[in-house]
């Protein structure tokens, strides 16, 4: 047999992606090849390895890494391997062994119920830690597989490869920061797992295409302009869309195709770091920024070392479009990640210290989840394979696995349950921060403990942001079910008059609505709070509801035919039964919130004003005039409802930073800020006017205000 008897092979050696074989291994190979004599069944494999080679050529493979699929995709080669001259023998076999322990857990990932035992999952994490490039090398195989799966026969073969894609492949590509890789795979996945929103969104695409095409060279034009006019060399192009991820971000805000800002895309490409805010400046200076949509990833990288300016500005037309801005560095970073410095010890010869980082901490990670149990390891792949999970530092450089939006507390009880009761204080960094912040992946975390355990009720309640994980707040509720029951009485009780109190509610009978939360006792009803098996705002809702029941306000004299009004054109905030044709407005001395139970009076000029049923002012007017008396119910979600607030405080720095801060970030806003602070007495009495859109989200602002450092006091006026 000839060299013209296995044309497959002949091609595959001769592409451009396979010149890191030398010639000597070249010849053999195809010798080797001839004399196995057994080609039955392989010519499927020439397209598929073909391409592998492709992505693995794009990410800097060496020949090892080459040599090794050529051989696990062609066993009879593999049989004669050992006579080849190899280059590093041992780490192609090294490979082999990571792409066989990798086989085995695709089979368990097929049979998820019977097959996904700890000896499966540590063998793929042992082969990962033994040598990484069996990680670009499982992707580059899966990549080309995806491209080729349209050839297979089977529906069900194809979803089965889809799904092993999506769960292990695509998260895997994003974690070492491969974007290349990581948006075809989620793509081909998307195509074959969700085939007709797949097509539709595509479709949607297209038909938008050319419009989108020539605005965005419009803009390009523009932004190029006036780059060169202050003397900045910059590259702009337009920056693909991805099927996937467009799709992902319409089910995450909820938006339909036509309301995605991003969808109109540029990226400038600039020679060094100053010239990125250089033209951030130029890009802001041209167009009207969206301030909620600016992140500076240079100064603060994703943990796979990610690194770009992003924003959003209103452009021509008035549509807002996305720009991206970076060096040329940073984008072959971008677009490659780890790959785009792959580079491996060899002879002791040790690689750049930034990339022997990241081994390292891959490799603790790794490590991390071999010592857990055989249903624990499998929880910790699943957590390793999803793009929700936190991986902070202990001091001594041990890797936690948290969930997203964890804090210092949950990192607390993910050490030690004791250590979560004793905490007091973090530093993240080596700076102190508040148990409330949100870690990021490659935090140092340092947790402050006190003597002796004393957990805070207050972290139990989810509104306030101590705990996102239920571990550890279940932990918390466990110490507090030993208590005695007085104790946990005496706490529900300050827990739910604290509520009370803020939103004006502090009279209210508690007996009303014991029989909604199955209590006996009003008793029981503040151990459920205490417990934070019930929460305050729960208490006070159905209060508010058990209120409206109770005032409902009797029925208006019978008036010519009744008929129905919004208040309003479009969406209404509420109904006034019986009238037609007058102005609604909402009363200032209650102020009433969506969701409480209100009542509308007719007045003689200004028509009729919505107060809260248990106003004293319409107390006095229903006396006076009860023919006045008008039933008022809430419509449709309107714009907005003011309420005034106040906060007692220590006079500090950055309090009132901090306080529109927080209310900025509960999309919340701020309509008028008055402060009244008494000289040399160091405290500050604040009154604040605000924009809320209901009723709950009152509640919780005003929960988060309270646990600002230094507040004393938050209350609702009226």
């Amino acid at each position: 047999m000839n060299r013209a008897s296995v044309p497959g092979l002949d091609a595959l050696l001769n592409r451009p992606s396979a010149s890191a074989v030398h010639e000597p291994l070249r010849a053999a190979l195809l010798g080797q090849w001839t004399l196995a004599g057994h080609q039955g069944g392989v010519e499927a494999h020439w397209s598929v390895l073909g391409d592998t080679f492709d992505a693995l050529a794009l990410l800097s493979a060496d020949e090892s890494s080459l040599v090794a699929a050529l051989l696990f995709d062609l066993p009879a080669l593999r049989e004669r391997s050992a006579s080849l001259p190899l280059g590093n023998p041992t780490a192609v076999n090294g490979l082999l062994d990571g792409l066989d322990a990798a086989d085995q857990v695709w089979a368990l990932h097929a049979g998820r119920e019977a097959g996904r035992n700890s000896e499966g999952l540590r063998r793929l994490l042992l082969a990962i830690i033994q040598d990484l490039r069996v990680v670009p090398l499982l992707l580059a195989r899966q990549l080309a597989r995806m491209r080729a799966a349209d050839r297979l026969d089977d529906e069900e073969q194809r979803r089965a490869l889809a799904q092993l894609t999506r769960d292990i492949h695509a998260p895997l590509a994003n974690r070492l920061g491969i974007w290349q890789l990581k948006w075809e795979l989620e793509d081909l996945a998307f195509r074959y797992l969700e085939p007709d929103t797949y097509r539709r969104i595509a479709r949607e695409v297209d038909e938008t295409r050319i419009a989108r095409e020539r605005y965005v060279e419009n803009v390009k034009k523009l932004l190029s302009r006036d780059l060169a006019a202050n003397g900045i060399n910059a590259e702009v192009s337009g920056r693909p869309k991805h099927i996937y991820s467009i799709w992902r971000k319409m089910q995450k805000k909820r938006l339909s195709f036509d309301q995605l800002y991003d969808i109109r895309a540029v990226r400038v490409m600039v020679d060094d770091v100053g010239a990125c805010y250089a033209a951030l400046g130029v890009v802001h200076a041209l167009w009207a920024p969206v301030p909620s949509e600016f992140d500076d990833y240079i100064a603060r990288p994703k943990a796979n070392d990610y690194r770009s300016l992003h924003t959003a500005v209103v452009g021509p037309e008035g549509r807002t479009i996305e720009v991206q801005i970076r060096t040329h560095d940073m984008h072959a970073q971008a677009e490659l990640g780890v790959a785009a410095h792959w580079k491996y010890k060899e002879g002791g010869k040790g690689g750049e210290k930034a990339f022997d980082r990241k081994i390292t901490w891959m490799r603790q990670l790794l490590e991390q989840a071999q010592e857990a149990s055989a249903s624990g390891l499998a929880g910790a792949l699943d957590a390793e394979l999803t793009e929700d999970r936190v991986y902070a530092l202990s001091p001594k450089g041990e890797v936690m696995d948290l969930p997203q939006g964890a804090t210092p507390l949950d990192f607390a009880y993910h050490v030690h349950t004791m250590v979560g009761h004793r905490c007091r204080g973090a530093k993240i960094n080596g700076r102190i921060v508040p148990l409330t912040y949100r870690l990021r992946s490659g935090d140092r975390v340092e947790i402050l403990t006190a003597k002796e355990a004393d957990p805070r009720r207050d972290w139990l309640l989810p509104a306030n942001g101590y705990l996102a994980s239920n571990r550890s707040r279940e932990k918390v509720r466990n110490w507090f079910h030993k208590l005695d029951r007085a104790r946990n009485v005496q706490a529900g009780r300050e827990l739910l008059d604290r509520e009370l109190k803020r939103l004006g509610l502090a009279q209210a009978d508690l007996s009303a609505v014991l029989k909604k939360f199955h209590a006996d006792s009003v008793e029981d009803l503040y151990i459920q709070v205490a417990l934070a098996d019930t929460g305050p705002n729960q208490v006070s809702r159905a209060l508010l509801e058990a209120e409206r029941a109770a005032n409902q306000p009797p029925a208006p004299p019978a008036l010519p035919r009744p008929t129905a009004r919004r208040e309003g054109l479009g969406k209404s905030k509420f109904t006034v039964q019986g009238v037609g044709n007058l102005l609604v407005q909402l009363a200032r001395c209650c102020q009433p919130v969506a969701g409480e139970p209100i009542v509308g009076y007719l007045t003689r000029t200004r028509g009729v004003t919505v107060h809260r049923a248990d106003c004293p002012s319409l107390a006095r007017l229903s006396a006076a005039s009860p023919q006045r008396i008008l039933p008022v119910e809430w419509g449709q979600a309107g714009s907005g409802y003011e309420v005034d607030v106040v906060v007692d405080a220590v006079d500090r720095r950055w309090l009132l930073k901090d306080i529109t801060n927080l209310i900025a970030q509960e999309d919340a806003y701020v309509l008028d800020i008055h402060s009244d602070n008494v000289r040399n007495s160091g405290q500050a009495h604040l009154r604040l006017r605000l924009k809320v859109s209901d009723f709950d989200q009152l509640s919780a602002l005003l929960g988060k205000m309270d646990a600002l450092p230094g507040v004393s006091q938050v209350r609702r006026l009226g």
